[in-house]
């Protein structure tokens, strides 16, 4: 999934003591109803916010996280969160990997309405 987006708010990084580290931006969305999204970016992806600014405009890659915490009278609660792993500058050009670069052109004369090629051996 992807948001697209403004960032309004850079939060801080928090550490923990088990090694985690996780920071928190907030996007706007722009759509007839903007939303504001707060976006988690964890351990290593924390790195993909230090080119941004407020303002920026910022397409993210997200996954959807969910858990179950059971409070101590035995009541499950659930949570939400949205989970940021590749993020581009608006604007920015994105550079897409053609893997069949290097192969030669595909010949379509064949598609004649018949569905073999003219030149088998047999």
């Amino acid at each position: 999934m992807e948001v697209i987006g403004r960032i309004k708010k850079i939060f801080d990084e928090q550490s923990f003591a088990s090694g985690f580290r996780k920071k928190e931006i907030v996007i706007t969305t722009q759509e007839q109803y903007p939303q504001d999204i707060l976006i988690e970016f964890t351990q290593d992806k924390i790195d993909l916010l230090k080119p941004l600014s407020i303002g920026d405009e910022v397409k993210i890659s997200i996954n959807l996280r969910g858990r179950e915490w059971i409070n101590p009278e035995g009541v499950a609660k659930y949570f939400n969160s949205i989970q940021g792993w590749r993020l581009e500058k608006a604007g920015a050009e994105s550079h897409s990997i053609n893997q069949y670069a290097d192969l030669p052109p595909v010949s379509h004369d064949y598609l004649d309405g018949n569905d073999e090629p003219d030149d088998l051996p047999f």
